[in-house]
């Protein structure tokens, strides 16, 4: 069994609390008001917007050194919806990273949307959490908390392939926004 923190009681957090649950992991999940609510968890979900992770990187970076730090996010421009904030050369997850030297930073979850999170589904496929980063235990224990809460995972491998990552969840993103596919669906992996 792991201890998680999730740090987000929004759609996607209560989500990937109920995945990690149900591979019987213990879950503490956290909100923007739990601030003075120390960690409990060794891996840590970030599951906040991505306009969020400043402030919670300034008011929990301490506690999160030696951690698993999971980032969820999509940094795409929620104005206009048409572009990633992010040079193109780098990620969210690599200026989480960058922020954080003392913690193992991964990408996961943001190619999923909430409803394919409890569902477990996606047309038909288990649900696939795609996960990045450049630390491999860290990859294979998020990997494993995930795998014993029913989806699937798959390793698409170092810490720079967030970037191809993130662009996927904001095509994902847009065409839901658009209408042009449900929020209960998105993109599945035959592997």
């Amino acid at each position: 069994m792991t201890a998680v923190s999730i740090l987000g009681t929004g759609n996607m957090g209560t989500a990937i609390a109920g995945v990690f649950e149900k591979g019987g992991n213990a879950v503490q999940l956290l909100g923007s008001k739990d601030t003075a609510v120390p960690l409990s968890g060794e891996i840590v979900v970030l599951a906040v917007p991505y306009p969020a992770v400043g402030k919670v990187l300034s008011e929990r970076g301490g506690e999160l050194g030696g951690k698993i730090v999971v980032d969820i996010t999509n940094p795409l421009n929620f104005e206009t919806f048409d572009s990633l904030t992010v040079p193109a050369d780098s990620s969210a997850t690599a200026e989480i990273q960058a922020a954080l030297p003392e913690s193992r930073v991964v990408k996961a979850f943001n190619t999923t949307l909430a409803a394919t999170l409890a569902s477990g589904q996606v047309g038909g496929q288990p649900t696939t959490v795609l996960i990045a980063g450049d630390d491999a235990d860290a990859k294979s224990r998020v990997a494993e908390a995930i795998t014993s809460g029913g989806l699937k995972s798959i390793d698409a491998g170092a810490l720079r392939r967030a970037r191809e990552l993130e662009a996927l969840g904001f095509l994902q993103i847009t065409l839901a926004a658009g209408e042009k596919i449900s929020w209960a669906g998105g993109f599945a992996v035959q592997a």
